[in-house]
Parts: C-alpha cells; sequence; structure tokens
C-alpha cells in the first residue's frame, strides 16, 4: 500500500518565497502543499480547512507572528508537526522556537535536500534543529587580543572585520543570517566599547586597526 503524502502547510508573507517553496517541493513524492499562509491568522484558518501534517512557518509575519503562532498552534493542534523556516540564524530564536513547541529549525539558505530530510525527519517523530557549537568549541574560535582588549565579543568582532571590508548593515545581516535589527544592536555596542560618538571614527578606528 502506498503510504499517506505528508500534507505540508507552508506559512510566509513573501510571496515570491512561497511560491518558490512550492515549486522546490512540489516533486517530492511523498509530500502535498495544502495551502499557503501568508499571516499568522491566517495559518490559523487554514489549519482549520486543511489539517496539516506539518506546518513550516516564517517568524516574521503581519498581524500574528510565526512563534505567536507556533505556541498557540501547539495548544489547539498538539499532533501537528512544525518547523520553523528563517533567515535568523540567532540562539535566542532558536531557543524560543523549542519553548514554544516546534519540532524543526531549518534556515532558509538550506539546500533541497536539507530540507525535505528535515520535513521527513520530523513528520516520522524527530526534531531537527541547528547544531549549537560546544562552550569549548566556542573557545577555540574566539578571536585574538583584539577581543581581549575591548572586551568586544565574537560576533562583535566578526561584524566589525565586515564594517572595516565597508559591508552596510543589510549586507552584513544577510551575510551572517541575523536580522538587521540585531546587527545595528552590535554596531552601537561596539562603538560604546571603543568609546566611539561618530560611524565615520568606528571606520577610520577600523581602518587603523590589525582587527
Amino acid at each position: 500500500m502506498k503510504p499517506h503524502p505528508i500534507k505540508l502547510i507552508i506559512a510566509d508573507d513573501h510571496a515570491l518565497f512561497a511560491d518558490g517553496l512550492v515549486l522546490l517541493l512540489k516533486d517530492l513524492p511523498d509530500v502535498v502543499i495544502a495551502g499557503i499562509a501568508t499571516d499568522g491568522k491566517r495559518l490559523l484558518d487554514q489549519i482549520g480547512q486543511d489539517l496539516p501534517d506539518i506546518i513550516l512557518t516564517d517568524i516574521n509575519m503581519p498581524n500574528l507572528n510565526g512563534l505567536d503562532a507556533l505556541r498557540i498552534i501547539r495548544r489547539q493542534f498538539p499532533a501537528i508537526k512544525i518547523i520553523v523556516l528563517s533567515t535568523y540564524n540567532e540562539d535566542h530564536l532558536i531557543k524560543k522556537a523549542k519553548e514554544y513547541g516546534a519540532n524543526g529549525y531549518k534556515l532558509k539558505n538550506c539546500s533541497k535536500g536539507e530540507l525535505a530530510q528535515a520535513i521527513r525527519s520530523v513528520c516520522n517523530g524527530e526534531n531537527c534543529f541547528p547544531e549549537q557549537p560546544s562552550p569549548a568549541k566556542r573557545a577555540i574560535t574566539e578571536p585574538d587580543p583584539f577581543l581581549r582588549q575591548f572586551k568586544l565579543t565574537a560576533r562583535e568582532v566578526e561584524i566589525a572585520r565586515l564594517i572595516k571590508d565597508h559591508f552596510t548593515n543589510q549586507q552584513i545581516a544577510e551575510k551572517l543570517c541575523l536580522s538587521i535589527y540585531t546587527v545595528e544592536t552590535h554596531r552601537k555596542n561596539i562603538m560604546q566599547k571603543l568609546d566611539l560618538r561618530r560611524p565615520s571614527e568606528l571606520i577610520t578606528f577600523l581602518m587603523r586597526s590589525d582587527l
């Protein structure tokens, strides 16, 4: 007997990305796209119409964001599996997704094969989250005398290097899979730790440094 296909709902307010995801997944023989929701409230309505096996949801959506929708779905439809599909590779968001009951968390730059594997694994009762580096590994990769001198975090040093290479906040956010708000906060913290007042002073300082 042919196994029951995995019924999937996609929740993302970017129509181009959602349509691309449909095209990407429609060739999978064991997956059926039941619908697309463009915000969290429509996602809840869609679930009532087409009870899915799995939901792929973005975080940033109008009316009701993906994490808040996740928390509601987990209470009302405990059997539905949920994978957060986001551009944000940030520990606190992954942790919150777990706390709210997500079964997986994948980045939007993952491959078709990685996403398909995550869908199938979650459908089979497994969890699928990014591997977080151990404290020992973090210690090994922590940067250099610059970090120790100015007490910058490893992430702040990484961002400072990109600023020195003339990356904009938006380009840094895209490269590091962070929200632009997180990058802006890091940038402010860097300037505060370096005791700088203007963006031009930061650029001058970084160009003169051995960072």
